[in-house]
């Protein structure tokens, strides 16, 4: 039987990629710009991933951050959540200047101390913590957020058993998410501020802290809110040290303009991505920088027309933030290098690039979506310019290892040995989700640090920047 050529022809899909340009800190553009052949060098000789991370942009991001708060009016204690990169060198950046660090782990708080955070300024959060960690917690003075009573017993006995005293925050479940995994109830909350009065010896309560999805401020400014009450109430009740409320992160970052991303979001469509991948949501890449979303959320009303801030500060009550993102806002990026195209503009109407490495180390899947800032095309060779819509693929046997799987305009036609570069993928992309698969090795995480030339320009003596492998030095 005879198939006519019409039928085994499909006919040649029109794709229109739809820009997401990555918004970029001078210094960055510093790099792209003018050290292209060092980047390249790194690439090829630490192989495909390869993060670099930039220390300074995250110091530049706490006092900016600090600036915020200030202004705002707001008493702060400042933790870097440390699970969003584990990249050393912000932790010993955290420490230089005076910051703390939260950490959910024993291993995340060795890293801590050796990066020369002192243990009054760690924060220990995540629920039912184990007692191994508990004892290191006490030994070194960190202030440990506690989910349930069980928890806060066990973290009596440690205490106990050290001679010493647990610094505690009770993670308390808010009125807007009764349903959370996270915290105490209301019942279990009351009790647990008497077991801390019962066990004065061993437990010292500081204040409450809460957990949120999302990253509404007037939501976090409410739930705070409820803490700060919690505080009023522990102190009645002869906890007078409850002085603390944990906010919790939540600091958004702005990824690309408002404009592009609202627009975006108007035109999204399946035909936007490979295989017609539909998400049922996104990062809010457009959405508020964090020094807005400070100043909205302090100065959000919470009874009788009084801000938040001004809340605080009548009843003697001191925030402690834990942002990850946010600090490591344009902090670092991400290189691939392109190991093969198969262009299939003629039958499908784009191409797919493969790379060396897999959607593992782009972790924005983790959450069932897409990382959607447009990556950078850095051609080994030059070439005339020409729109060549492509997604990107990782070079696993995975169907679903998709680097990007919406389709990306790209300026000009990509080729094996050129390289990408995923911008501002410091905040959760490098490590959340990294895997061995294929028994492939972890990518190298590379140190750079720009000195004079961190505003966009080099310094006087026209040194190239200075790189190292990341770890404890």
């Amino acid at each position: 039987m005879l198939i006519s050529r019409q039928r085994l022809e499909r006919p040649k899909a029109e794709v229109r990629p739809f820009a997401l340009t990555a918004l970029r800190h001078p210094a960055v553009s510093t790099l792209l710009t003018d050290h292209r052949a060092l980047l390249a060098d790194l690439l090829d000789g630490l192989g495909s991933p390869l993060h670099i991370v930039l220390p300074e942009i995250f110091e530049e991001n706490v006092g900016e951050l600090r600036r915020a708060f200030a202004e705002a009016g707001g008493t702060v204690d400042i933790l870097f959540a440390k699970k969003a990169n584990k990249a050393d060198c912000f932790v010993t950046s955290a420490a230089g200047l005076g910051v703390g660090v939260d950490v959910a782990s024993a291993p995340e708080l060795v890293k801590a101390l050796a990066g020369g955070v002192p243990g009054r300024r760690i924060g220990i959060s995540g629920p039912e913590k184990d007692d191994a960690l508990h004892a290191l917690a006490v030994q070194h003075g960190c202030l440990v957020a506690v989910d349930s009573l069980s928890e806060l017993r066990r973290l009596a006995r440690s205490a106990r058993d050290a001679r010493r005293q647990a610094v505690v925050l009770l993670r308390s479940r808010t009125t807007g998410q009764p349903g959370s995994r996270f915290g105490l109830s209301a019942d279990e909350r009351r009790a647990a501020v008497g077991l801390c009065g019962e066990l004065a010896d061993h437990l010292v309560l500081r204040g409450f802290a809460f957990h949120l999805n999302g990253y509404s401020p007037a939501e976090r400014a409410t739930a705070a809110s409820e803490m700060i009450e919690h505080c009023l109430d522990a102190r009645r009740r002869g906890s007078l040290a409850a002085e603390l409320v944990n906010i919790g992160g939540g600091l958004p970052v702005r990824y690309v303009e408002p404009r592009l991303w609202d627009e975006f979001l108007a035109q999204n469509e399946p035909d936007h991505y490979h295989a017609a991948k539909v998400f049922e949501g996104f990062y809010p890449y457009g959405g508020q920088p964090a020094d807005q979303a400070v100043r909205a959320f302090m100065a959000h009303p919470v009874g009788g027309g009084e801000s938040l801030s001004a809340k605080a500060n009548r009843c003697g009550i001191r925030f402690v933030v834990e942002p990850g993102r946010a600090l490591l806002d344009q902090a670092g990026f991400t290189m691939y290098r392109v190991q093969q195209v198969d262009d299939r503009r003629g039958s499908d109407g784009y191409a797919i690039v493969t790379v060396a490495g897999s959607s593992f180390s782009l972790s924005e899947q983790w959450f069932n979506s897409d990382y959607l800032p447009d990556p950078l095309l850095m051609s080994a060779e030059a070439g005339a310019d020409e729109p060549f819509p492509a997604c990107v693929a990782g070079s696993t046997c995975l169907e679903s290892d998709m680097v990007t799987w919406r389709k990306i305009g790209f300026p000009r036609p990509v080729h094996r040995g050129d390289h990408l570069v995923y911008l501002n993928t410091a905040g959760y992309q490098m490590d959340s989700n990294e895997s061995p698969f294929h028994d492939a090795r972890l990518p190298s995480k590379v140190v750079l640090r720009l000195g004079d030339g961190l505003g966009g320009q080099l310094g006087g003596d026209g040194t190239l920047p200075r790189w190292r492998l990341d770890g404890i030095h």
